[in-house]
């Protein structure tokens, strides 16, 4: 079993640190959709779990690095470095970010790996209980990630219709016998979610005014400097300042136990509080993209870890997101039977360090010595289209495989839905709870 997860790990390895140099692949859409089919190839609970962990640690901080080369947001996570690092590139320090990034993200992964299966512990004992409360307390975690976002207002607005949507959906199956009663296609409106926004550009291609009104006849300009190419150092101590490395290590710590809130929020939150105090920018940018890169890694695995160790049900915005086909996959995993009941903690430990620790010493090296030579490759050898358009197809034929073709029709609904409530500022992480809250807030809006 330990070969296979090796395996498991090193493909994930490589597979994302490709993918994660593409810039615009949002993080949820790449791994929501690999994660479920390898569970849905019948992979044990160990391998699946290695796989995901040495995926998000690979993605995290791959999908920086083209933020600090070329000035374009890798994905979600790394938009609250943009700042920082297209100051530092103005510079001409573009490689001196991905060491610290590099540097960071190995702090973030070390410091919170240890405190999050220490805070699971302490919240075990709570499991029932919280267990038990379930509905009420996604209800108010959806409420909670919209009050924290952008739009505040609209967000708390759209959690009730976004959850007669998801309920009456399964209705309507049901009642032409599409599925059998009680059969869920949660995954599928997972799905729908996940590649929502990418759904309304793509929709909007087909209305001529919107198409005209887009930019034609230019590209865009990425220019790499040389010195990425020359770089060999490999020493942490090297790449940051003691400074630089306290901050990293203490917001990462501070972050775990916040692991229910927004990874995003966080990340900006905490990494610009870090920085605020120095006065040179070019000081200030070095430490808050050290800083963020930690926390990028730290939320993330606190806050895939904490759920799944103690409750096995998705509490946190990464768990019902990302990390939601860890909880559950139709016909393999369910809410009540899961990773979290499958593996015991040692099992949990080994699958979660292997996975993390063999991700973060591999592309650490890959980042301080190679990071320009793969960005140069993938810009101009790998087509974004084609790998956005591999994911899409990969959710038809999963929301086909769940209900036929209706539930494609279906899964196209919830995505011009949430895609359109997305570019209006409704987070993932709102969508993603009130999936997984919308059995009780339905229940508790038709018994008023």
């Amino acid at each position: 079993m330990l070969a296979v997860m090796l395996v498991a790990v090193l493909a994930a390895v490589v597979l994302y640190s490709f993918i994660g140099f593409i810039p615009g692949t949002d993080e949820t859409s790449v791994l929501a959709p690999v994660t479920l089919a390898l569970v849905l190839s019948g992979a044990s609970a160990e391998v699946v779990l290695s796989f995901f962990i040495s995926a998000i640690v690979t993605l995290n901080l791959m999908n920086a690095i083209p933020t600090a080369l070329v000035g374009l947001p890798g994905g979600v996570m790394s938009a609250p470095l943009m700042e920082h690092a297209v100051l530092l590139r103005s510079r001409g320090l573009a490689s001196t970010t991905i060491r610290k990034m590099a540097v960071g993200s190995a702090i973030g992964t070390v410091v919170s790996i240890p405190l999050a299966f220490l805070l699971a512990a302490a919240v075990a004992p709570l499991a029932d209980p919280i267990k038990d409360r379930a509905p009420l307390i996604l209800a108010l975690g959806a409420c909670l990630l919209a009050v924290l976002g952008q739009n505040r207002l609209l967000a708390l607005i759209s959690i009730a219709p976004m959850a007669f949507l998801f309920r009456g959906l399964p209705a309507v199956y049901e009642a032409n016998g599409i599925i059998r009663p009680g059969e869920s296609v949660n995954i599928s409106f997972f799905l729908g979610i996940t590649v929502g926004p990418l759904l309304v550009t793509l929709l909007e291609l087909l209305n001529k005014r919107r198409r005209n009104a887009l930019p034609h006849g230019t590209l865009t300009q990425a220019r790499l400097s040389a010195d990425g190419f020359r770089s060999r150092e490999l020493r942490p101590n090297r790449l940051v300042t003691a400074s630089e490395g306290g901050w990293s290590a203490a917001m990462a710590a501070a972050s775990t136990p916040l692991f229910v809130l927004s990874p995003v929020g966080l990340t900006f939150l905490l990494g610009e509080a870090s920085a605020a105090r120095l006065k040179d920018p070019v000081e200030r940018a070095k430490r808050a993209v050290t800083v963020m890169s930690s926390l990028t890694h730290s939320t993330y695995l606190a806050g895939v870890i904490i759920p799944l160790v103690a409750l096995g049900i998705p509490i946190s915005g990464v768990s019902a997101g990302p990390a939601g086909p860890l909880f559950e996959a139709d016909g393999v995993y369910s809410l009540e039977h899961n990773i979290h009941h499958l593996l015991s903690l040692p099992q949990v430990v080994i699958a979660t360090v292997l996975g993390a620790l063999i991700a973060v010493v591999v592309t650490y090296v890959v980042a301080v010595r190679w990071s320009s030579q793969i960005t140069h490759f993938v810009i101009r050898r790998v087509p974004h289209e084609a790998v956005l358009s591999l994911f899409v197809s990969l959710i038809v034929v999963l929301a086909y495989i769940d209900a036929g073709v209706a539930n494609v029709f279906g899964v196209l609904l919830v995505g011009i839905v949430c895609g359109s409530l997305n570019r209006l500022g409704v987070s993932y992480g709102v969508q993603f709870m009130t999936l997984y809250a919308s059995p009780g807030i339905v229940a508790w809006l038709a018994s008023l």
